[in-house]
Protein backbone atom coordinates (compact mmCIF):
# COMPACT_ATOMS: atom_id res chain seq x y z
CA UNK A 1 0.00 0.00 0.00
CA UNK A 2 1.37 3.13 -1.37
CA UNK A 3 1.62 6.89 0.73
CA UNK A 4 1.71 9.98 -0.18
CA UNK A 5 3.96 12.78 0.83
CA UNK A 6 1.63 14.33 2.09
CA UNK A 7 0.08 11.81 3.82
CA UNK A 8 3.09 10.94 5.54
CA UNK A 9 2.97 14.61 6.45
CA UNK A 10 -0.13 14.55 8.02
CA UNK A 11 0.60 11.07 9.96
CA UNK A 12 3.68 12.78 11.66
CA UNK A 13 2.08 16.01 12.45
CA UNK A 14 -0.55 14.11 14.22
CA UNK A 15 1.35 11.99 15.75
CA UNK A 16 3.69 15.03 17.04
CA UNK A 17 0.49 16.95 18.60
CA UNK A 18 -0.38 13.76 20.51
CA UNK A 19 2.85 13.54 21.95
CA UNK A 20 2.48 17.40 22.80
CA UNK A 21 -1.06 17.13 23.77
CA UNK A 22 0.21 13.80 26.25
CA UNK A 23 3.06 16.06 27.56
CA UNK A 24 0.68 19.28 27.93
CA UNK A 25 -1.75 16.56 29.91
CA UNK A 26 0.41 15.17 32.31
CA UNK A 27 1.98 18.60 33.29
CA UNK A 28 -1.19 20.19 33.81
CA UNK A 29 -2.88 17.51 35.87
CA UNK A 30 0.39 17.19 37.75
CA UNK A 31 -0.11 21.02 38.68
CA UNK A 32 -3.52 20.54 39.72
CA UNK A 33 -2.28 17.71 42.05
CA UNK A 34 0.87 19.79 43.15
CA UNK A 35 -2.32 22.97 44.46
CA UNK A 36 -4.34 20.46 45.66
CA UNK A 37 -1.56 18.88 48.08
CA UNK A 38 0.18 22.42 48.82
CA UNK A 39 -0.59 24.03 51.53
CA UNK A 40 0.71 27.15 49.41
CA UNK A 41 -0.17 27.73 45.73
CA UNK A 42 2.65 26.69 43.22
CA UNK A 43 4.37 29.77 41.25
CA UNK A 44 4.01 29.29 37.58
CA UNK A 45 8.10 29.74 36.95
CA UNK A 46 8.22 26.47 39.58
CA UNK A 47 7.42 24.22 36.67
CA UNK A 48 9.28 24.27 32.98
CA UNK A 49 8.14 22.31 30.19
CA UNK A 50 9.87 21.43 27.33
CA UNK A 51 7.71 23.55 25.04
CA UNK A 52 9.34 26.86 27.25
CA UNK A 53 12.29 27.84 26.31
CA UNK A 54 13.77 27.88 29.69
CA UNK A 55 13.56 23.97 29.74
CA UNK A 56 17.41 23.06 27.89
CA UNK A 57 18.95 25.67 30.32
CA UNK A 58 17.20 24.49 33.71
CA UNK A 59 17.78 20.72 32.61
CA UNK A 60 21.96 21.49 31.89
CA UNK A 61 22.28 23.99 34.47
CA UNK A 62 23.55 21.36 37.12
CA UNK A 63 24.00 18.10 34.28
CA UNK A 64 27.87 17.81 34.30
CA UNK A 65 28.51 14.74 31.77
CA UNK A 66 26.77 15.70 28.11
CA UNK A 67 26.47 12.27 27.02
CA UNK A 68 22.88 12.80 28.76
CA UNK A 69 22.35 16.00 26.85
CA UNK A 70 22.34 14.41 23.93
CA UNK A 71 18.89 14.82 21.58
CA UNK A 72 18.55 11.25 21.59
CA UNK A 73 18.55 10.85 25.39
CA UNK A 74 14.90 11.16 26.76
CA UNK A 75 14.29 14.52 28.56
CA UNK A 76 11.46 14.21 31.26
CA UNK A 77 8.40 15.79 30.16
CA UNK A 78 8.74 19.05 32.82
CA UNK A 79 11.03 19.87 35.68
CA UNK A 80 9.78 20.83 39.03
CA UNK A 81 11.74 23.11 41.39
CA UNK A 82 10.42 23.05 44.65
CA UNK A 83 10.35 25.70 47.22
CA UNK A 84 10.44 24.19 50.48
CA UNK A 85 9.79 20.58 51.61
CA UNK A 86 5.70 20.52 51.54
CA UNK A 87 6.12 20.89 47.90
CA UNK A 88 8.95 18.03 47.70
CA UNK A 89 5.95 16.08 49.40
CA UNK A 90 3.19 17.00 47.45
CA UNK A 91 5.44 15.86 44.59
CA UNK A 92 5.73 12.11 45.77
CA UNK A 93 1.98 12.27 46.63
CA UNK A 94 1.02 13.51 43.24
CA UNK A 95 3.85 11.11 41.38
CA UNK A 96 2.37 8.42 43.22
CA UNK A 97 -1.28 8.92 42.05
CA UNK A 98 -1.13 10.17 38.63
CA UNK A 99 0.99 7.01 37.89
CA UNK A 100 4.44 8.68 36.47
CA UNK A 101 7.65 8.36 36.36
CA UNK A 102 9.55 10.37 38.91
CA UNK A 103 13.52 11.31 39.07
CA UNK A 104 15.15 13.95 41.12
CA UNK A 105 18.78 15.54 41.33
CA UNK A 106 20.61 17.85 43.85
CA UNK A 107 23.19 18.95 42.25
CA UNK A 108 23.68 16.61 39.00
CA UNK A 109 26.78 15.01 39.37
CA UNK A 110 25.60 11.70 38.56
CA UNK A 111 27.89 9.93 36.59
CA UNK A 112 25.75 8.29 34.40
CA UNK A 113 22.85 10.62 34.64
CA UNK A 114 20.19 8.47 35.95
CA UNK A 115 18.95 11.90 38.42
CA UNK A 116 17.76 13.53 35.38
CA UNK A 117 17.97 11.52 32.53
CA UNK A 118 16.07 7.99 32.17
CA UNK A 119 17.22 5.25 29.78
CA UNK A 120 14.76 2.33 30.84
CA UNK A 121 11.52 4.30 31.93
CA UNK A 122 9.52 6.94 29.74
CA UNK A 123 7.70 9.39 30.11
CA UNK A 124 9.25 10.47 33.47
CA UNK A 125 9.24 13.89 35.57
CA UNK A 126 12.30 15.71 37.27
CA UNK A 127 12.22 17.33 40.52
CA UNK A 128 15.04 19.62 40.37
CA UNK A 129 15.90 20.70 44.42
CA UNK A 130 17.97 23.37 43.57
CA UNK A 131 16.29 25.53 45.45
CA UNK A 132 16.21 23.83 48.81
CA UNK A 133 20.10 25.08 49.86
CA UNK A 134 20.10 26.42 53.79
CA UNK A 135 22.86 25.65 55.60
CA UNK A 136 22.10 26.44 59.22
CA UNK A 137 25.32 26.00 61.20
CA UNK A 138 25.41 25.64 65.14
CA UNK A 139 28.67 25.90 66.54
CA UNK A 140 28.08 25.72 69.82
CA UNK A 141 27.23 21.58 69.46
CA UNK A 142 29.28 21.19 66.05
CA UNK A 143 26.53 20.13 63.88
CA UNK A 144 24.72 21.84 60.93
CA UNK A 145 22.02 21.10 59.08
CA UNK A 146 21.92 21.54 55.41
CA UNK A 147 19.67 21.53 53.10
CA UNK A 148 19.97 18.71 49.87
CA UNK A 149 20.25 21.51 46.77
CA UNK A 150 23.34 22.83 48.86
CA UNK A 151 26.67 22.32 47.11
CA UNK A 152 29.53 20.79 49.27
CA UNK A 153 31.03 24.34 48.49
CA UNK A 154 28.68 25.97 50.11
CA UNK A 155 28.43 24.26 52.85
CA UNK A 156 32.06 24.62 53.60
CA UNK A 157 31.86 28.46 53.18
CA UNK A 158 29.28 28.47 55.77
CA UNK A 159 31.29 26.07 58.19
CA UNK A 160 34.02 28.89 57.88
CA UNK A 161 31.98 31.78 58.43
CA UNK A 162 30.96 30.91 61.67
CA UNK A 163 34.71 29.43 62.66
CA UNK A 164 37.81 28.99 61.03
CA UNK A 165 38.76 25.57 63.37
CA UNK A 166 35.89 23.23 62.07
CA UNK A 167 35.20 21.60 58.71
CA UNK A 168 33.47 18.41 57.24
CA UNK A 169 35.22 15.43 55.75
CA UNK A 170 33.10 15.72 52.12
CA UNK A 171 34.23 15.99 48.58
CA UNK A 172 36.71 17.78 46.82
CA UNK A 173 34.83 18.79 44.08
CA UNK A 174 32.59 22.11 45.08
CA UNK A 175 29.92 22.11 43.10
CA UNK A 176 28.82 18.85 44.04
CA UNK A 177 25.07 18.57 45.27
CA UNK A 178 25.64 17.76 49.56
CA UNK A 179 21.58 15.55 49.17
CA UNK A 180 23.27 12.77 46.52
CA UNK A 181 26.74 13.31 47.66
CA UNK A 182 26.41 11.47 51.40
CA UNK A 183 23.96 8.97 49.74
CA UNK A 184 27.12 7.54 48.24
CA UNK A 185 29.89 7.59 50.75
CA UNK A 186 31.26 11.31 50.11
CA UNK A 187 34.97 10.79 50.40
CA UNK A 188 37.39 13.48 50.29
CA UNK A 189 40.65 14.73 51.87
CA UNK A 190 40.22 14.51 55.19
CA UNK A 191 38.81 10.69 55.02
CA UNK A 192 41.72 9.44 56.55
CA UNK A 193 41.98 11.60 59.30
CA UNK A 194 37.91 11.45 60.08
CA UNK A 195 36.25 8.95 57.67
CA UNK A 196 33.77 9.89 54.81
CA UNK A 197 31.16 12.17 55.02
CA UNK A 198 28.38 9.90 55.55
CA UNK A 199 30.24 8.72 58.56
CA UNK A 200 29.87 12.18 60.19
CA UNK A 201 25.87 12.07 59.80
CA UNK A 202 23.67 12.79 62.82
CA UNK A 203 20.43 12.88 61.67
CA UNK A 204 18.53 13.51 57.95
CA UNK A 205 15.10 14.35 56.55
CA UNK A 206 13.57 12.37 54.10
CA UNK A 207 10.25 11.99 51.93
CA UNK A 208 9.32 8.77 51.63
CA UNK A 209 7.45 6.33 49.12
CA UNK A 210 3.90 7.14 50.80
CA UNK A 211 4.81 11.24 50.95
CA UNK A 212 6.04 11.38 54.42
CA UNK A 213 8.33 13.40 55.95
CA UNK A 214 10.85 11.47 58.32
CA UNK A 215 13.28 12.44 60.88
CA UNK A 216 15.91 9.63 62.01
CA UNK A 217 13.51 8.63 64.77
CA UNK A 218 10.14 8.52 62.61
CA UNK A 219 11.98 6.30 60.06
CA UNK A 220 13.96 3.78 61.92
CA UNK A 221 17.48 3.06 62.30
CA UNK A 222 17.76 0.35 59.35
CA UNK A 223 16.52 3.29 57.31
CA UNK A 224 18.70 5.93 58.75
CA UNK A 225 21.47 3.20 57.96
CA UNK A 226 20.24 2.69 54.44
CA UNK A 227 20.64 6.29 52.98
CA UNK A 228 24.04 6.50 54.37
CA UNK A 229 25.82 5.20 51.98
CA UNK A 230 23.46 3.11 50.03
CA UNK A 231 23.25 5.23 47.03
CA UNK A 232 21.15 7.87 45.95
CA UNK A 233 17.12 7.15 44.98
CA UNK A 234 16.19 4.12 46.35
CA UNK A 235 15.48 4.88 49.83
CA UNK A 236 13.26 8.42 49.45
CA UNK A 237 14.27 12.12 48.67
CA UNK A 238 16.53 13.23 50.87
CA UNK A 239 15.48 16.83 52.37
CA UNK A 240 18.26 17.74 54.31
CA UNK A 241 21.27 16.13 56.65
CA UNK A 242 22.87 16.91 60.09
CA UNK A 243 26.23 16.68 59.75
CA UNK A 244 28.56 16.79 62.76
CA UNK A 245 31.47 19.40 62.03
CA UNK A 246 35.18 18.28 62.95
CA UNK A 247 37.92 20.20 64.51
CA UNK A 248 40.57 21.58 61.75
CA UNK A 249 43.55 23.30 62.84
CA UNK A 250 43.91 27.18 61.86
CA UNK A 251 46.68 26.54 59.88
CA UNK A 252 46.91 23.66 57.07
CA UNK A 253 49.31 23.10 54.52
CA UNK A 254 48.72 22.20 50.71
CA UNK A 255 51.68 20.97 47.65
CA UNK A 256 51.25 19.78 44.33
CA UNK A 257 54.63 17.68 43.36
CA UNK A 258 54.47 16.63 39.81
CA UNK A 259 56.33 13.66 38.60
CA UNK A 260 57.02 12.81 35.17
CA UNK A 261 58.31 9.26 33.55
CA UNK A 262 61.16 11.06 33.00
CA UNK A 263 61.82 12.14 36.42
CA UNK A 264 61.15 8.60 37.89
CA UNK A 265 57.22 8.31 38.10
CA UNK A 266 57.19 4.81 38.09
CA UNK A 267 59.50 4.35 41.05
CA UNK A 268 58.04 6.91 43.28
CA UNK A 269 54.78 5.56 42.42
CA UNK A 270 55.56 2.38 43.22
CA UNK A 271 56.68 3.55 46.51
CA UNK A 272 53.64 5.52 47.10
CA UNK A 273 52.06 2.54 47.09
CA UNK A 274 53.71 0.90 49.07
CA UNK A 275 53.21 4.25 52.09
CA UNK A 276 50.21 6.09 51.27
CA UNK A 277 47.88 4.54 53.38
CA UNK A 278 49.99 4.27 56.65
CA UNK A 279 51.06 7.95 56.73
CA UNK A 280 50.40 10.35 59.52
CA UNK A 281 46.50 10.27 59.39
CA UNK A 282 46.64 14.31 59.25
CA UNK A 283 48.00 13.46 55.85
CA UNK A 284 46.38 13.08 52.77
CA UNK A 285 48.08 12.38 49.56
CA UNK A 286 46.13 11.90 46.11
CA UNK A 287 47.55 10.92 43.06
CA UNK A 288 46.68 12.20 39.52
CA UNK A 289 47.87 10.68 36.37
CA UNK A 290 47.48 12.39 33.41
CA UNK A 291 48.87 12.24 29.43
CA UNK A 292 50.91 15.99 28.94
CA UNK A 293 53.75 17.24 26.74
CA UNK A 294 56.60 16.22 27.52
CA UNK A 295 58.83 19.47 27.90
CA UNK A 296 61.86 18.71 26.34
CA UNK A 297 60.89 16.63 23.53
CA UNK A 298 57.20 17.76 23.22
CA UNK A 299 56.33 14.19 23.13
CA UNK A 300 53.85 12.87 25.03
CA UNK A 301 54.76 11.57 28.21
CA UNK A 302 52.57 10.41 31.45
CA UNK A 303 52.61 12.73 34.76
CA UNK A 304 52.05 11.77 37.80
CA UNK A 305 50.76 15.04 40.47
CA UNK A 306 50.52 14.20 44.29
CA UNK A 307 48.15 16.62 45.64
CA UNK A 308 47.86 17.01 49.50
CA UNK A 309 45.92 18.61 52.69
CA UNK A 310 48.06 18.14 55.78
CA UNK A 311 46.42 18.82 59.04
CA UNK A 312 49.17 21.18 60.45
CA UNK A 313 52.09 23.53 59.72
CA UNK A 314 54.75 22.93 56.66
CA UNK A 315 57.60 22.33 59.62
CA UNK A 316 55.93 18.84 60.89
CA UNK A 317 54.91 18.05 57.24
CA UNK A 318 58.45 18.34 55.96
CA UNK A 319 59.20 15.90 59.03
CA UNK A 320 56.57 13.52 58.09
CA UNK A 321 57.52 13.38 54.44
CA UNK A 322 61.13 13.08 55.08
CA UNK A 323 60.33 9.91 57.67
CA UNK A 324 57.94 8.08 55.10
CA UNK A 325 58.10 9.04 51.79
CA UNK A 326 61.44 10.89 51.50
CA UNK A 327 61.18 9.37 47.75
CA UNK A 328 59.09 12.34 46.38
CA UNK A 329 61.14 14.97 47.79
CA UNK A 330 59.41 17.41 48.86
CA UNK A 331 60.59 20.27 49.69
CA UNK A 332 60.00 23.77 51.92
CA UNK A 333 59.27 25.86 48.76
CA UNK A 334 56.40 23.23 47.64
CA UNK A 335 54.27 23.84 50.55
CA UNK A 336 51.65 26.70 51.07
CA UNK A 337 50.79 27.06 54.35
CA UNK A 338 47.09 28.38 54.49
CA UNK A 339 43.23 27.90 56.05
CA UNK A 340 41.54 24.83 55.55
CA UNK A 341 38.65 27.20 53.85
CA UNK A 342 40.86 28.38 51.11
CA UNK A 343 42.68 24.72 50.75
CA UNK A 344 39.39 23.81 49.47
CA UNK A 345 39.58 26.43 46.81
CA UNK A 346 43.10 25.32 45.85
CA UNK A 347 41.77 21.26 45.47
CA UNK A 348 38.92 22.06 43.65
CA UNK A 349 41.12 23.99 41.00
CA UNK A 350 40.57 27.81 41.52
CA UNK A 351 43.35 30.02 40.61
CA UNK A 352 45.15 31.15 44.09
CA UNK A 353 43.87 34.60 44.91
CA UNK A 354 40.27 33.73 44.21
CA UNK A 355 37.81 34.91 47.13
CA UNK A 356 35.71 32.15 48.91
CA UNK A 357 32.33 33.03 48.07
CA UNK A 358 33.37 31.78 44.83
CA UNK A 359 31.91 28.57 46.36
CA UNK A 360 28.17 30.26 46.97
CA UNK A 361 28.26 29.87 42.89
CA UNK A 362 28.08 26.28 43.04
CA UNK A 363 29.44 26.44 39.75
CA UNK A 364 31.55 23.35 38.16
CA UNK A 365 34.60 24.35 36.86
CA UNK A 366 34.20 21.22 34.05
CA UNK A 367 31.18 19.93 31.50
CA UNK A 368 32.33 17.45 28.95
CA UNK A 369 31.59 14.08 27.95
CA UNK A 370 33.13 11.62 29.65
CA UNK A 371 32.85 7.86 31.25
CA UNK A 372 34.62 6.87 34.50
CA UNK A 373 35.25 3.69 36.05
CA UNK A 374 36.21 2.50 39.72
CA UNK A 375 38.79 -0.21 41.46
CA UNK A 376 39.81 -0.74 44.94
CA UNK A 377 43.41 -1.92 45.21
CA UNK A 378 44.94 -4.35 48.13
CA UNK A 379 48.27 -4.73 46.78
CA UNK A 380 50.46 -2.40 45.67
CA UNK A 381 50.88 -3.19 41.12
CA UNK A 382 54.03 -3.85 40.26
CA UNK A 383 56.85 -1.47 38.45
CA UNK A 384 56.03 -3.46 35.28
CA UNK A 385 52.23 -3.59 35.66
CA UNK A 386 52.70 0.26 35.79
CA UNK A 387 55.22 0.13 32.50
CA UNK A 388 51.77 -1.06 31.02
CA UNK A 389 49.84 1.12 32.21
CA UNK A 390 51.45 4.00 30.94
CA UNK A 391 51.59 2.74 27.46
CA UNK A 392 47.97 2.33 27.49
CA UNK A 393 46.99 6.08 28.78
CA UNK A 394 49.34 7.04 26.01
CA UNK A 395 47.30 5.82 23.33
CA UNK A 396 43.97 7.73 24.59
CA UNK A 397 42.97 11.65 23.93
CA UNK A 398 42.31 13.04 27.32
CA UNK A 399 42.90 10.14 29.73
CA UNK A 400 43.16 10.76 34.24
CA UNK A 401 43.23 8.17 36.58
CA UNK A 402 43.32 9.60 40.22
CA UNK A 403 44.41 7.41 43.22
CA UNK A 404 43.06 7.77 46.62
CA UNK A 405 44.79 6.93 49.60
CA UNK A 406 42.67 4.58 52.24
CA UNK A 407 44.57 3.56 55.75
CA UNK A 408 44.08 6.30 59.09
CA UNK A 409 40.29 6.42 60.22
CA UNK A 410 38.99 4.45 57.26
CA UNK A 411 40.49 1.13 58.28
CA UNK A 412 39.26 1.56 61.90
CA UNK A 413 35.37 1.49 60.62
CA UNK A 414 33.70 -1.52 60.22
CA UNK A 415 32.39 -2.33 56.38
CA UNK A 416 28.75 -3.06 57.50
CA UNK A 417 28.84 0.64 59.64
CA UNK A 418 26.93 2.25 56.67
CA UNK A 419 26.40 0.23 53.58
CA UNK A 420 29.48 1.68 52.05
CA UNK A 421 32.08 -1.37 52.69
CA UNK A 422 35.28 -0.30 51.35
CA UNK A 423 38.07 -0.19 54.85
CA UNK A 424 40.39 -2.41 55.94
CA UNK A 425 42.18 -3.93 53.76
CA UNK A 426 41.95 -1.13 50.77
CA UNK A 427 45.14 0.41 50.12
CA UNK A 428 43.49 2.77 47.66
CA UNK A 429 41.04 3.74 45.22
CA UNK A 430 41.23 4.46 41.28
CA UNK A 431 39.33 6.72 39.30
CA UNK A 432 39.27 5.68 35.54
CA UNK A 433 37.93 8.47 33.39
CA UNK A 434 38.27 9.14 29.98
CA UNK A 435 36.57 12.65 28.51
CA UNK A 436 36.22 14.07 24.87
CA UNK A 437 34.43 17.10 23.55
CA UNK A 438 32.42 15.87 20.42
CA UNK A 439 29.35 14.07 20.86
CA UNK A 440 29.27 11.39 17.34
CA UNK A 441 28.47 7.85 17.97
CA UNK A 442 31.70 7.53 16.38
CA UNK A 443 33.80 9.53 19.61
CA UNK A 444 31.86 7.71 21.97
CA UNK A 445 31.93 4.09 20.87
CA UNK A 446 36.39 5.06 20.73
CA UNK A 447 36.24 6.58 24.24
CA UNK A 448 34.15 3.54 25.31
CA UNK A 449 36.60 0.91 23.91
CA UNK A 450 39.66 2.61 25.39
CA UNK A 451 38.30 2.61 29.37
CA UNK A 452 36.68 -0.54 28.29
CA UNK A 453 40.20 -1.37 27.76
CA UNK A 454 42.15 0.11 30.51
CA UNK A 455 39.89 -1.69 32.80
CA UNK A 456 40.00 -5.27 31.65
CA UNK A 457 43.91 -5.21 31.91
CA UNK A 458 43.69 -3.37 35.53
CA UNK A 459 41.58 -6.76 36.38
CA UNK A 460 45.12 -8.51 37.05
CA UNK A 461 46.22 -6.46 39.79
CA UNK A 462 42.60 -5.96 42.02
CA UNK A 463 40.73 -8.27 43.92
CA UNK A 464 37.75 -9.94 42.36
CA UNK A 465 35.53 -11.82 44.19
CA UNK A 466 34.10 -8.82 43.70
CA UNK A 467 35.62 -6.42 41.82
CA UNK A 468 34.53 -3.77 43.65
CA UNK A 469 33.54 -0.51 42.38
CA UNK A 470 32.23 2.74 44.40
CA UNK A 471 28.99 4.11 44.32
CA UNK A 472 29.03 7.79 43.18
CA UNK A 473 31.16 6.73 40.58
CA UNK A 474 28.38 4.74 38.85
CA UNK A 475 28.74 2.78 36.05
CA UNK A 476 26.26 1.19 34.06
CA UNK A 477 28.99 -1.17 32.32
CA UNK A 478 28.39 -3.47 35.55
CA UNK A 479 24.51 -4.23 35.38
CA UNK A 480 21.12 -2.47 35.19
CA UNK A 481 17.69 -3.39 36.40
CA UNK A 482 14.64 -4.18 33.97
CA UNK A 483 11.91 -1.15 33.69
CA UNK A 484 10.29 -4.08 36.05
CA UNK A 485 10.75 -7.37 37.69
CA UNK A 486 14.73 -7.04 38.17
CA UNK A 487 15.88 -10.18 40.14
CA UNK A 488 18.12 -10.46 43.26
CA UNK A 489 20.99 -11.86 41.02
CA UNK A 490 20.58 -9.88 38.19
CA UNK A 491 20.81 -6.77 40.98
CA UNK A 492 23.41 -8.63 42.78
CA UNK A 493 25.95 -8.25 39.62
CA UNK A 494 26.51 -4.82 40.48
CA UNK A 495 25.22 -4.95 43.89
CA UNK A 496 27.78 -7.09 45.16
CA UNK A 497 30.35 -4.44 43.55
CA UNK A 498 29.38 -1.54 45.00
CA UNK A 499 28.27 -2.86 48.46
CA UNK A 500 29.20 -6.53 49.22
CA UNK A 501 27.56 -8.31 52.00
CA UNK A 502 25.83 -4.67 52.85
CA UNK A 503 23.72 -5.28 49.84
CA UNK A 504 21.39 -8.04 51.40
CA UNK A 505 20.63 -6.00 53.87
CA UNK A 506 19.85 -2.77 51.18
CA UNK A 507 17.12 -5.22 49.80
CA UNK A 508 15.73 -6.13 52.63
CA UNK A 509 15.40 -2.18 54.04
CA UNK A 510 13.97 -0.94 50.51
CA UNK A 511 11.79 -4.00 50.75
CA UNK A 512 10.69 -2.66 53.92
CA UNK A 513 10.08 1.05 53.30
CA UNK A 514 9.18 1.41 49.39
CA UNK A 515 7.92 -2.36 48.80
CA UNK A 516 6.04 -1.15 45.39
CA UNK A 517 9.34 0.19 44.52
CA UNK A 518 8.60 3.74 43.79
CA UNK A 519 11.92 5.42 44.14
CA UNK A 520 13.97 3.30 40.60
CA UNK A 521 16.17 3.79 38.39
CA UNK A 522 18.57 1.88 36.57
CA UNK A 523 20.37 1.16 39.55
CA UNK A 524 18.63 1.55 42.13
CA UNK A 525 18.01 -1.16 45.16
CA UNK A 526 15.35 -3.84 44.02
CA UNK A 527 12.38 -4.74 46.59
CA UNK A 528 13.06 -8.36 46.16
CA UNK A 529 13.26 -9.82 49.52
CA UNK A 530 11.60 -12.98 49.11
CA UNK A 531 13.92 -13.90 46.39
CA UNK A 532 16.91 -12.41 48.52
CA UNK A 533 15.86 -14.50 51.62
CA UNK A 534 15.99 -18.07 48.94
CA UNK A 535 19.26 -16.98 47.53
CA UNK A 536 21.91 -15.32 49.84
CA UNK A 537 23.78 -17.30 51.85
CA UNK A 538 26.16 -14.82 54.61
CA UNK A 539 29.63 -16.27 54.91
CA UNK A 540 30.57 -17.43 58.58
CA UNK A 541 32.68 -15.35 60.37
CA UNK A 542 36.09 -16.38 59.76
Amino acid sequence: MAFSSTSILLLVLVLLSASWATSTSIQENFIQCLDDNSPQVIPISAVCGQNDSSFTSVLNSTAQNLRYLMPSVPKPQFIFTPLNEFQVQATVICAKKLGIHLRFRSGGHDYEGLSYASEIETPFILLDLARLRTVNVNINDNTAWVQAGATVGEVYYRISEKSNTHGFPGGIYSSLGIGGHITGGAYGSMMRKYGLGADNVLDARLVDANGKILDRAAMGEDHFWAIRGGGGASFGIILAWKIKLVPVPETVTVFTVPKTLEQGATKILYRWQQVADKLDDDLFIRVFIQVTIAAQKADRTVTTAYAALFLGGAERLLQVMNQSFPELGLTQKDCIETSWIKSVLYHAGFPSETPPEVLLEGKSLFKNYFKAKSDFVQQPIPETGLEGLWKRLLEEDSPLMLWNPYGGKMANISESAIPFPHRKGNLFKIQYVTSWYEGSKEATTKHFDWIRGVYDYMGAYVPTSPRAAYVNYRDLDLGMNNKSNTSFSQASIWGAKYFKCNFHRLVKVKSKVDPDNFFRHEQSIPAVLDEAERLYRPEPDS
